[in-house]
């Protein structure tokens, strides 16, 4: 997935209302840019960060600016969009691209399943049991070279196992596929610390059938594209 327009660097001022940050372009001048993820973003909103943000002249738009990637000056980077997941995803899903997820006839995303939810995507066909696919974001790490999940308490993150659960003891096959959003992780944990009951659900579904998977990324500020597969442990 590239980037629709050229990004243009930047200096973190501060990150506030979730969705907001205030950010210092190298001419001088301060933009506020709209930021695309609801999570505590741990380890991604200090005061002086070099960032990449994307410009838009689309005049529906209230901010001309989004914030893309933190750049952490090592040639390493961090996305900070948690919707290039399931983009990105998506388009390799359908190309059959992601090993041991290909071979099916029709890939279907936001369908509806559980209670009042959607799962990610639902890919059937071939002669094979139903698969569902929930896919969640992965930027916070504490330790070089280790992505952890969840970055603050979710909810919806537990229910979404406990819904995968439940279709796998229904005799589909049920995926939880992590995809860490950083070039500087090699593996994936959780963070159980932040969410124990997040952890508590990821171990009952694991039993109950549920498989985790992890892929890296590839990214710059030209875009972000899948990587290789990551070992995912739960401590």
């Amino acid at each position: 997935m590239r980037f629709q327009t050229p990004l243009v660097p930047a200096t973190l001022v501060r990150r506030y209302k979730r969705f907001l940050a205030d950010c210092l372009l190298e001419d001088g001048r301060e933009v506020t840019a709209h930021v695309a993820n609801p999570g505590s973003m741990l380890g991604m909103k200090d005061e002086g960060l070099r960032i990449w943000l994307e410009p838009n002249d689309d005049p529906k738009r209230k901010l001309k600016w989004a914030w893309r990637l933190v750049d952490h000056g090592n040639g390493h980077f961090t996305g900070v969009d948690t919707g290039v997941p399931n983009r990105v995803l998506k388009a390799a899903l359908m190309a059959g691209q992601v090993a041991g997820l290909d071979g099916y006839d029709l890939v279907r995303p936001e369908v509806k399943y559980g209670t009042n939810s959607r799962i990610d995507f639902l890919l059937t066909g071939a002669g094979r049991p139903d698969t569902y696919v929930e896919v969640k974001s992965v930027t916070l790490s504490r330790t070089p070279g280790l992505a952890e999940f969840p970055d603050s308490v979710t909810a919806r993150g537990t229910k979404h196992l406990v819904e995968l659960a439940e279709m796998a003891r229904q005799g589909h096959r049920a995926v939880m596929l992590y995809l860490v959003q950083r070039t500087d992780c090699t593996r994936v944990t959780l963070a159980s610390d932040i969410d124990p009951a997040y952890g508590a659900a990821f171990e009952v579904a694991r039993s109950a059938g549920v498989e985790a998977m992890a892929l890296g990324c590839q990214i710059s500020p030209d875009g972000v594209s899948l990587g290789t597969p990551l070992p995912v442990s739960s401590v």
